[in-house]
């Protein structure tokens, strides 16, 4: 499988080395003791949702060739691409967005979020949390100063029967961690590929050579060797009882029907393989459909690449078309099956690109670079309004400029769908009051 890496050369490897040596630094034990109380006025929103699939397009998806042209700009500013009309009157989407662009009568644009961290990792986290880094953060930062959205649908939400109730395919984005929440509320990493045609997932399968009656018996005498005393106890810090979540959740996997069937994406009919594309991205979005379907509350598609410094347009003509595809089949099955009023769909980056394009003098090829003032978020399901382009940005898409927004208020209307209150309290092993969200406003247009 390719490495996908933005410009501050961030691979998955350094994002797993550095998450886990953040997670074992900050408080690992004791972050596992932590249980969320209730919120300051005891009654959460009513859900719409209770489910949610979030795309998340690292490294910063352009607007202007995808969801926000700007036809009538200087050739400098709309680039390559034309514009092409919507389900909405007067609404425009890039031409390579055709399949999404006849569809907006079944889902939400946001198109007037902006915030000031124009860096991978600020932006990351600040989109992943709703939390704006608390100091200055470099762009190759593996960033942890909040729970992110997955996180704390795990901590707050019913957990699906025999599987863990928050995954990342096929890894974690650097800001999706649970930070004071404890490692039982981090996601539970499907890096194999759906697209291959001997996917398995690890630790979904009993080891080769280990038969169901001798993985019994193992278990048995773990659970006779777990009855000892141990040193100490829990609140003495007893670094085992860290390493109990992981036992627990990887037994339940292991012995779990509901796992064996979830990942089963072989049950598909070829043609409904087919219709989501046949590429890794396009499988996960298929496996996501799955995963919540078995009840799991959050499923991130970590959808690496969007770093576009240089070849935009050549890399968007080809990745676009499928793209567009993909995530319209993904709405139109989860309709079809019943499944898009309980299921919230998000698709977004950290921020968006710039408006004026540029090219760098290392690159022969054209680009856009990192750009906090305008972006565009897809929204769908859960209760989302059809057909609803919430905000604008100027005339040429320098700057959210109508209903401009937060990600708080976004991070907000996630909670708000899913039943959680973003203005509740919770507390760090510490003792520290957090509030989930600074701003508990969502965006009153999509709830």
């Amino acid at each position: 499988m390719p490495i996908s890496m933005n410009c501050d050369g961030m691979t998955r490897r350094h994002c797993l080395q550095l998450g886990l040596g953040a997670l074992m630094g900050g408080g690992f034990v004791d972050a596992l003791r932590l249980r969320g109380l209730a919120s300051e006025s005891g009654n959460g929103p009513i859900p719409t949702a209770k489910n949610c699939i979030l795309i998340w397009m690292d490294g910063g998806p352009t607007h202007f060739e995808t969801f926000d042209p700007k036809p009538d700009a200087p050739a400098e500013y709309r680039g390559d691409f034309d514009a092409i009309n919507t389900k909405v009157a007067g609404v425009h989407y890039s031409q390579h967005m055709s399949k999404l662009a006849e569809s907006l009568d079944k889902y939400s644009m946001i198109r007037s979020i902006r915030h000031n961290q124009g860096n991978h990792g600020a932006g990351n986290h600040y989109m992943m949390t709703g939390a704006p880094p608390r100091i200055p953060v470099g762009c190759g930062a593996f960033v942890s100063f909040h729970p992110s959205m997955g996180s704390v649908a795990s901590h707050e939400l019913e957990k699906a029967p025999g599987l863990p109730s928050y995954f990342s395919m096929p890894q974690m984005s650097r800001s999706g961690g649970p930070n004071f929440l404890g490692a039982k509320h981090a996601p539970f990493v499907v890096g194999s590929d759906p697209n291959s045609s001997n996917f398995q997932v690890r630790d979904v399968a009993l080891p080769k050579g280990l038969t169901e009656p001798r993985f019994g018996h193992r278990s048995d005498l773990r659970n006779l060797v777990d009855r000892m005393k141990r040193i100490g106890d829990k609140a003495a810090g007893d670094p085992v009882n860290a390493l109990d979540e992981y036992y627990d959740q990887g037994l339940s996997l292991i012995t779990s029907k509901e796992a064996q069937a979830a990942f089963d994406i072989h049950r598909e009919p070829d043609e409904i393989r087919e219709s989501y594309v046949r590429d890794s991205f396009g499988q996960r979005c298929l496996l996501a459909r799955r995963l919540v379907e078995a009840g799991v509350p959050f499923v991130t598609v970590y959808d690496g690449g969007w770093d576009h410094h240089s070849d935009l347009f050549g890399r968007c003509r080809s990745r676009l078309p499928k793209w567009d595809q993909t995530v319209w089949m993904l709405i139109h099955d989860l309709q079809e099956r019943g499944l898009l009023d309980s299921t919230l769909v998000l698709a977004l980056g950290e921020f968006g690109r710039t408006p004026k394009i540029s090219t760098l003098p290392s690159s022969k090829t054209p680009g856009r670079d990192h750009w906090a003032n305008a972006m565009s978020v897809l929204m769908a399901g859960g209760g989302t309004p059809g057909g609803v382009v919430v905000g604008a940005t100027d005339k040429n898409g320098h700057s959210a400029m109508e209903r401009v927004l937060s990600p708080e208020n976004f991070v907000s209307t996630v909670y708000t769908k899913l039943g959680i209150d973003p203005n509740k309290m919770v507390y760090t092993p510490q003792g520290r009051p957090v509030h989930l969200v600074s701003d508990p406003t969502p965006i009153e247009e999509l709830c």
